[in-house]
């Protein structure tokens, strides 16, 4: 975040300031008196929220089951053990964190059935992502925009498909934007000149949002690393009074515990199940020679979709904080928070890069979205600021930089991976926003979407040129509207076709076999990947297992109905499970999805 010092270094006056009242046309002193009371901007801004919220419960309005697998059923079956109810098996296999299973654990103990708990979870969703929106703002007057200007360009930031596009499902991504983006807001208030007790306070909001974040994703792990390295900084070199500096090394310590604690009650819980192995999986991928060039394209693949996904703002704000680090006419919090979001960017791309699986024909593990999609509200503000505030040749220096940036990047990838990248394995979800820009939804089409994205910012630009700073207003109302036409959008062709397919795994199957509340199952490996996935926590009161049935594994004592495979090989249902114990018998067959259900009497 660049402070009074930061932005504001790289703009000036573009005329001689007039006297208060003077020049001014009636309607917009009319205006600055009745913004300037005191009821007003809690009133717009709690307004703007419920607005957000409005929005995002308008898209997933119905929406009744997990469909992303198997991220949404292991942050549902977290959230369910924390709600107090059984035990069950982790689809994913291991014991993730559990900070936004924490989050909305409250849905699970008050409904009574999979659907309402939900359609809960969804509400949950909106009032935590649409926190974007205020944080955007609080980053943007910390960027010393007015709150005039502020306000649409941070609905414009809470409103960008990156923000709003996870949220629509079960995902820790729901929250990372604003907890990212309200650590590096205090971050910079922890730094910046002022009283000890305000730096106190914002210090320990920085401590307490980075051992958070850690509680929530892997990806906290390198913003707790990062705000450590800080911290230290801020002892050896004195950045901060020792108070402060005291309060911010006390939240940390706080949340880290807790962080620490959570996971530990939760794979105490799973005890047949092993804890993530992320970082292990990291490390190899980054010591190991053959695997070291996949790594490092598939980071630079997530700067490029970064880029576009942000519209070229997240580009211009990457070059700024570069310039930044090593600006001597920016502030100390400017540099060092400069230095920060550069650092998380590259630490977050490099990590998830390297501890992606195997490709496997996937086009979308070159450039993935997801990963640093959280970071774009944050860096989408800056971007803003600098088309704010930059005088015109600043403004197009950083331009070009930003367009470079989405170039490079476009062709090493491109260069390296060259034919791979025209696979049939592509993933609409993977790659939502890329899609939308080059308005085709069924292949990647990396020139069209890097014009797409940089056609939108180069028109912002051209704007802000023509009619000057007092044009800035009128492009931010523009970008808002075109945030909600472009979520919309990938909502319509992206979110509710992928939900919809999935409907025949999830509720359609519970449905299908008449599993009633209560009873346990376990599920083959035959069965289809999706809905051994769902199960864990469509099986809403009982539990479920995985066992290899038709290789002689036998079922659980506990269990009341077992789901097998169903291919052309087998003849009659019987044959899908050849070796059934005594008792067992062929209850549903379902030809249409290919699985065949088990009771025993």
């Amino acid at each position: 975040m660049m402070g009074k010092a930061g932005v504001n270094d790289t703009s000036a006056p573009e005329r001689p300031a007039k006297p208060a009242g003077t020049g001014r046309p009636l309607a917009r002193r009319e205006w600055e008196s009745f913004a300037g009371r005191r009821w007003f901007w809690p009133a717009a801004l709690t307004a703007g929220y419920l607005a957000q919220v409005l929005f995002r419960l308008s898209l997933v309005w119905g929406k009744a089951y997990p469909a992303v697998h198997a991220d949404e059923s292991s942050y549902l079956v977290l959230a369910r053990v924390l709600a107090g109810r059984p035990t069950t098996e982790m689809p994913v296999g291991s014991v993730i964190p559990g900070g936004y299973a924490l989050l909305i654990s409250p849905a699970l103990r008050i409904a009574d059935d999979p659907i309402t708990a939900y359609q809960l979870v969804m509400g949950i969703n909106t009032l935590l992502n649409a926190l974007v929106f205020l944080l955007a703002f609080a980053a943007l007057r910390r960027l010393d925009l007015s709150r005039g200007l502020s306000f649409p360009i941070a609905t414009a930031a809470a409103l960008m498909p990156p923000v709003v596009f996870y949220s629509e499902f079960a995902m820790a991504d729901t929250v990372l934007p604003a907890v990212l983006l309200g650590w590096l807001v205090t971050l910079h208030g922890w730094l910046s000149e002022g009283a000890a007790r305000r730096r106190a306070r914002y210090g320990a909001g920085a401590g307490l949002l980075a051992g958070y974040s850690m509680a929530v994703h892997d990806r906290g792990g390198v913003v707790v690393a990062l705000t450590a390295a800080v911290f230290v900084g801020a002892l050896v070199f004195r950045w901060a009074p020792p108070r402060s500096t005291l309060a911010a090394w006390g939240g940390l310590a706080v949340s880290v515990l807790g962080a620490r604690l959570l996971s530990g009650r939760l794979e105490a819980r799973f005890k047949d199940t092993p804890p993530s192995s992320v970082g292990t999986k990291v490390l190899d991928a980054l010591i190991e020679p053959e695997l070291l060039r996949r790594t490092v394209t598939r980071t630079i693949g997530q700067f490029w979709y970064f880029s576009v996904s942000s519209w070229g703002f997240g580009a211009l704000a990457v070059v700024l904080c570069a310039c930044a680090v090593f600006g001597s006419r920016f502030t100390r919090a400017s540099r060092v928070v400069s230095f920060v979001m550069v650092a998380l960017l590259c630490g977050i791309a490099l990590a998830s890069a390297a501890g992606l699986p195997e490709d496997h024909g996937r086009i979308d593990n070159w450039v993935y979205a997801r990963y640093l999609a959280p970071l774009v509200p944050a860096f989408f503000v800056v971007g803003a600021a600098v088309l704010a505030r930059a005088r015109t040749g600043a403004l197009l220096r950083l331009s070009a930089g930003a367009v470079l940036f989405t170039a490079v990047t476009a062709e090493v990838v491109i260069l390296v991976v060259g034919k791979g990248l025209h696979k049939v394995g592509i993933i609409p979800w993977g790659m939502p926003d890329a899609l939308f820009l080059a308005s085709e939804w069924t292949r990647l089409h990396m020139g069209r979407t890097s014009a797409g994205a940089l056609l939108v910012l180069a028109v912002c630009v051209l704007f802000r040129l023509a009619g000057g700073r007092r044009a800035v207003w009128a492009v931010a109302v523009s970008l808002s509207l075109f945030a909600l036409y472009a979520t919309t959008a990938v909502t319509s062709n992206v979110a509710e076709p992928h939900t919809n397919q999935r409907r025949a795994a999830a509720t359609g199957f519970t449905e299908s076999a008449g599993l009633e509340p209560g009873e346990n199952l376990v599920m083959d490996p035959s069965a289809n990947w999706d809905l051994r996935m769902a199960q864990g926590y469509e099986v809403y009161d009982g539990r479920v297992w995985t066992r290899d049935l038709k290789h002689g594994e036998r079922p659980p004592a506990a269990a009341d109905a077992a789901v097998l495979g169903l291919t052309p090989k087998d003849a009659r249902p019987q044959d899908t499970w050849p070796t059934a114990p005594a008792g067992w018998y062929a209850a549903e067959v379902n030809t249409t999805h290919g699985w065949v259900l088990w009771r025993h009497r």
